[in-house]
């Protein structure tokens, strides 16, 4: 299948590698150009505008960081739109605003050209291995033509309904891991004031009713308080952001994704928004003197 991929990041670029390896015929743009240049060397060709990457795609796929972003490469002056072809579509595996994203599906389908909004969770790690969760919204016809994309690129594919529909589940996907990521670092915290041997800890814990992914894979971030990149800590304040602006037009209050997204402001602008989003447990271990 003749797919574009647009933007090559740190999630982007290993689903661009993966959707090669499963033998897609692969166009990418990004906007900084010399993230390209890996994918070339693997076999994709290059393209100097999101317009040109479209121009003969029957499958864009797009995973940049923000609203802004995903509107100026889909609608721009130089977008997907004024590129791609009648009967072609789109896969927004950003995440962003789940009203945005209606709006902008509503301006592509004048133009006969189809939407899903796809967000993922997963990390880089994910990302890597293909083994993404991908929350899918838009139409079942359009999902059946993605499907072989979809495929390459996550293991757990589910059409959570209308366009928007997964933007809104990523939300809540965020405020969940907004709350477990809080709550191991409180946890670990404790454990480490009261000077217990926390490898037995974690051993003890991450066996039973409170194990979680975050326990397993960013536990050791917490402990030796060094926080390699897996998920920016300011890409998830974004998406928590977006959350609580969707509830906000629902009326549901949400103190402790809002407690959170404080935790990570207050962290961000002290310099450590590129780190890795488990470095919450920065702030834990400044207010206990740790």
């Amino acid at each position: 299948m003749k797919v574009a991929f647009i933007g090559l990041g740190t999630m982007g670029m290993p689903m661009a590698l993966n959707l090669l390896a499963t033998g897609h015929q692969l166009t990418v743009h990004n906007r900084s150009r010399d993230r390209e240049l890996p994918l070339v060397e693997a076999g994709a060709q290059r393209a100097a505008t999101p317009a040109a990457a479209a121009t003969e795609a029957e499958i864009i796929v797009i995973c940049v960081s923000d609203t802004p972003d995903v509107e100026a490469v889909l609608l721009g002056p130089e977008g997907v739109i004024s590129g791609a072809q009648p009967n072609s579509l789109v896969i927004d595996m950003s995440t962003i605003s789940p009203t945005v994203t209606r709006a902008i599906a509503a301006e592509l389908a004048e133009q006969q050209i189809a939407m899903l909004d796809a967000p993922v969770s997963g990390g880089s790690e994910g990302a890597t291995n293909g083994t993404l969760s991908i929350m899918v919204g838009g139409e079942a016809e359009a999902l059946t033509k993605a499907m072989p994309v979809l495929q390459a690129l996550g293991k757990t594919i589910t059409h959570v309904g209308p366009i928007g529909a997964g933007q809104t589940t990523k939300a809540i996907n965020q405020i969940v891991v907004a709350g477990t990521f809080w709550a191991v670092a409180e946890g670990l915290a404790l454990g480490l004031k009261a000077e217990l041997d926390m490898e037995k800890v974690v051993q003890a814990v991450g066996g039973g009713a409170a194990g979680s992914w975050a326990f397993t894979n960013r536990s050791g971030n917490m402990l030796d308080n060094t926080y390699p990149l897996g998920f920016r800590m300011r890409l998830h304040r974004k998406d928590l952001l977006i959350a609580l602006e969707a509830a906000r037009e629902l009326g549901l209050p949400l103190p402790m994704a809002a407690y959170v997204e404080q935790i990570e402001s207050g962290l961000i602008a002290q310099g450590f928004g590129d780190e890795d989003m488990s470095a919450i447990a920065r702030s834990l271990r400044e207010m206990g003197g740790i």
